[in-house]
């Protein structure tokens, strides 16, 4: 087999991207043209990511690694991306002038995100997730007519940096302990040394950098933030896709430790109760639906990170099929923010007062999301929360597990909420119908049906992240 075919996701992403850069460079604008292109490349992008899901190698000289556990998630940002991009129809959160950008800067950061998820070398996983990280700082900023985007803009990329540089300065130590910046052969050293204050402390500094990109407390500043400042597409996509390549490199560098570290455990341990803690407790008081959506993934956080602190097969499973539950649902709620606040503008959970007959298959939508986030049967977020539950009792966390449902509980009161407004309450102003095209509706029915199938039946995606876990436990 020629080598350049495991590097296929990749090169069509680079495809995509000189297609936008081409469309940027046409002097009058065209946005229905701009997004059918991208509607159809995407398109595209999910079918080449799923023929290439059994492709296994290694490329340039063994820094990048191609199998099943990178496939998989590279299959969930092509749908990640694929379905932000049908969200596009109306794009009028930002300027016209600025579309192909828009298109071409969100292809960027998939195709660092693929490049992060398959790299096993230390200064490649950092060059990946730097191209990912300033993608999204151009992307937020642009949103048109909001003052707060450029400061949301401005503290996302300050906190992002010195996240960054706390990253670097732990893969110095990580090369220092270990002297190969290759993740094979630390996968061999490091479980030996982990006991040595080096070894975790650059270990930790190293995961700081990723817990940024998943939110994890304290490194969630910016989330609520960049959430309500960037556009409501890219919003979407921070909060789903981004999400998906934070879990798939957290994994990788936890299990460097083959398992054996007891303060690591007790870090993530303290990390994860934080961010489930803190994430519900704010969400309570939100007024705004995407801030609320920001601490609420603040918390989903912290209920990933229970599946990968486990250190297991099971574990990791759990989380890899967590992140994936994770994505649906969160853009199930966004296709809900994006088609009722059609102008672009930022949603208030008051807004949705009436929208059951505004539009019963939104509202609809809306409260199989939500439940789902909440981790009520029959979801997919049910199952999501009851695997990574699971692992954690079978590694035998009962007081983590106890805090975590607790927690579940806490979030019931915010997420009902959200209900309440789309169902019980009525609106100061009456609203005129949402005119929901049959596109629309059927991408609507097509993640409700996700999220409902693969709740009730998760067998055949729980074998598929049980395969992928072990291709990463085989590293």
């Amino acid at each position: 087999m020629k080598l350049w075919i495991l590097f296929i996701p990749e090169l069509y992403c680079l495809l995509m991207g000189v297609v936008f850069f081409g469309l940027a460079m046409v002097a009058r604008p065209n946005p229905r043209r701009d997004y059918f292109v991208a509607l159809l490349l995407a398109s595209a992008g999910v079918v080449v990511a799923l023929a290439s899901i059994k492709l296994e190698g290694t490329l340039f000289f063994e820094a990048y690694r191609v199998d099943l556990f990178s496939q998989v998630f590279k299959v969930m940002l092509a749908m990640g991306f694929f379905l932000v991009i049908c969200f596009c129809t109306e794009l009028n959160g930002i300027e016209e002038r600025h579309h192909p950008e828009f298109y071409l800067f969100l292809t960027t950061c998939t195709l660092a995100m693929m490049l992060l998820v398959s790299s096993v070398e230390l200064l490649t996983i950092y060059v990946a997730l730097e191209l990912s990280s300033y993608s999204l700082y151009i992307l937020v900023p642009l949103r048109r007519g909001h003052g707060i985007d450029v400061e949301a803009g401005i503290k996302y990329l300050m906190v992002g940096a010195t996240s960054s540089a706390v990253m670097l300065f732990g893969l110095s130590f990580i090369f220092g302990v270990t002297h190969t910046t290759y993740v094979v052969d630390i996968i061999n050293v490091l479980p030996s040394v982990i006991s040595s204050p080096a070894a975790i402390v650059g270990l930790l500094l190293v995961l700081c950098g990723f817990f940024f990109k998943l939110a994890v407390f304290p490194f969630h500043f910016w989330a609520p933030d960049v959430y309500q400042g960037a556009a409501n597409q890219v919003t979407a996509y921070i909060a789903s896709a981004s999400k998906v390549a934070a879990v798939a490199i957290i994994m990788r560098m936890v299990s460097l430790v083959g398992g054996d570290s007891k303060y690591l455990v007790h870090v993530l341990v303290t990390l994860s109760i934080a961010s489930m803690t803190l994430g519900n407790l704010v969400a309570i008081v939100q007024k705004d639906m995407k801030r609320l959506l920001a601490y609420s993934s603040i918390s989903h956080a912290g209920y990933v990170l229970i599946g990968i602190l486990s250190m297991s097969q099971t574990g990791y499973a759990s989380a890899i099929f967590y992140a994936l539950a994770y994505l649906v649902m969160n853009l199930c709620c966004f296709l809900v923010v994006i088609k009722v606040a059609q102008d672009g503008s930022d949603l208030k959970i008051a807004q949705l007062a009436g929208l059951h007959r505004r539009s019963p298959i939104l509202a609809m939508a809306l409260m199989l999301a939500v439940f789902g986030l909440a981790g009520i049967p029959p979801t997919i977020g049910f199952t999501g929360k009851f695997l990574v539950f699971a692992a954690a009792m079978e590694k035998g966390y009962i007081t983590l597990v106890i805090i975590a449902m607790i927690n579940a509980t806490i979030s019931l009161y915010y997420y009902i909420l959200v209900v309440k407004a789309a169902y019980l309450m009525e609106p100061d102003v009456e609203q005129p119908r949402l005119a929901v095209s049959i596109p629309t509706k059927l991408l609507t029915g097509a993640l409700v049906t996700l999220m409902v199938v693969f709740g009730v039946f998760p067998h055949y995606l729980l074998e598929v992240a049980r395969a992928a876990a072990r291709m990463l436990l085989q590293v």
